[in-house]
């Protein structure tokens, strides 16, 4: 069994030591979505909703999440962040609308950046709820998965396997 890095010798949480490893590329992608309405999915592509342009706003909360990931997640070490992109795709599920949440990042350090991609895309679903939840508070955040990661040495490539009846456009 693998030895558990984040725990003192007393047991208790502590922040893992990465000076030893060496700097090399990373990358991470994840996703997260949003299941809306119709009438959220017309306002939005419309940019008619009261507080502005949905999806601009979202992308750079999304942007700004990444950014900040270390400050909310606390054993996330901060790191440079080389590059963050958000993307956008809607679905349409029966009568109401899947807005697919992409969150690609990418750093060149000791440490992955999983997290700052799942933050990122995270972020940018709560903030596309925040700015629509005066028209439907019904609207459902998930799932929210890694996608795939690249680089380091003790932690191999991570490409996410889909299963025959999961959707993961």
């Amino acid at each position: 069994m693998a030895e558990f890095t984040h725990f003192n010798e007393q047991g208790r949480a502590k922040m893992v030591d990465v000076s030893h490893k060496p700097e090399t590329v990373r990358t991470a992608s994840a996703r997260s979505s949003i299941l809306l309405t119709g009438e959220i999915y017309e306002k939005i592509t419309n940019q008619t909703m009261k507080k502005g342009d949905v999806l601009a706003v979202a992308q750079v909360a999304g942007i700004m999440a990444c950014k900040n990931t270390s400050s909310i997640i606390p054993m996330c070490h901060p790191i440079p962040i080389q590059g963050i992109n958000i993307s956008f795709n809607w679905q349409q599920e029966d009568n109401r609308y899947r807005l697919i949440i992409t969150a690609s990042a990418k750093t060149k350090g000791s440490t992955g950046i999983e997290m700052e991609a799942l933050t990122a895309a995270s972020a940018a679903a709560l903030t596309v709820y925040d700015m629509c939840k005066a028209v439907d508070k019904g609207m459902i955040i998930g799932p929210t998965y890694l996608l795939e990661k690249t680089g380091g040495i003790s932690s191999p490539d991570y490409k996410r396997q889909v299963a025959e009846n999961e959707q993961i456009e």
